[in-house]
């Protein structure tokens, strides 16, 4: 099952779910992209009633979430119990609802970890040797051990905004997608937050700080998030060339 997390309320932009590409609104693009991969059933687990509505006039399915959910790992959390209470679904995809360029396969691969390795969760990651992404902040790193005989597939060791690891070779920029086990789902939405999480302001740390295992999938397509204007002007320039005549591919 795919989960997408989505709510108006963003402090850099405004009604960012229902913000138009190409004629559409983000969320039916990232929606669209989640059923491609055909992992399972897609739901967006939305805080308001606009959301919704514009779910389901494209075709798909939503649910209404309490708006005082504090993050997405809530919200899916909440809307998994409401659509799943018989618990059916062993595994569950949290996918962002501001990643318009998501390829479908990134889907596909973020249950690998659960699948090869046996993790609690999966993650993905993608290597990047650019010296901007390396001081910038706001480009969370993730530090993953990979074996020499599965160069594709590791265990998470720690994520930071800092430039880590040390020493020469590529730093693995985090995409922000997560396959839980049912049972790493219910167990993570009931932590209390960590001194880490809070520190780097990365939830993913409240996991590993808390003894539970991430898995990475490394892979060759990057997509980006769409916090602010100039963001949502890349990803129209990028999705619109991609068009049917607009010269370009996604």
């Amino acid at each position: 099952m795919v989960l997408i997390p989505a709510r108006l309320k963003s402090e850099r932009l405004p009604n960012k779910p229902l913000a138009s590409i190409g004629g559409e609104p983000m969320i039916i693009l990232v929606w669209r992209r989640a059923v491609e991969a055909g992992v399972g059933p897609v739901y967006v687990a939305c805080a308001e009633e606009a959301i919704a509505e514009a779910v389901e006039k494209a075709g798909g399915r939503a649910i209404l979430t309490d708006p005082a959910l504090p993050s997405g790992t809530d919200r899916i959390f909440a809307a998994l119990g409401s659509i799943d209470p018989e618990r059916r679904f062993r595994r569950v995809v949290n996918l962002q609802g501001d990643l318009p360029t998501v390829h479908p396969s990134c889907l596909r691969h973020v249950l690998e970890p659960l699948e090869r390795l046996g993790t609690d969760m999966g993650t993905l990651v993608f290597p990047t040797r650019d010296p901007r992404e390396r001081e910038d902040p706001n480009a969370v790193k993730a530090v993953v051990s990979f074996p020499e005989d599965s160069p594709e597939l590791g265990r998470a060791l720690y994520f930071t905004r800092a430039a880590c690891p040390w020493g020469e070779g590529p730093l693995w920029h985090h995409i922000g997608i997560y396959a839980f086990t049912r049972e790493a789902l219910e167990r993570f939405a009931g932590l209390p937050r960590t001194p880490l999480e809070r520190r780097e302001r990365l939830e993913q740390l409240r996991a590993l700080e808390h003894g539970m295992t991430i898995g990475a999938r490394l892979v060759d397509l990057l997509p980006f998030g769409v916090d602010t204007p100039d963001d949502l002007a890349r990803a129209r320039s990028v999705l619109e060339a991609a068009r049917p005549g607009g010269g370009g591919t996604a």
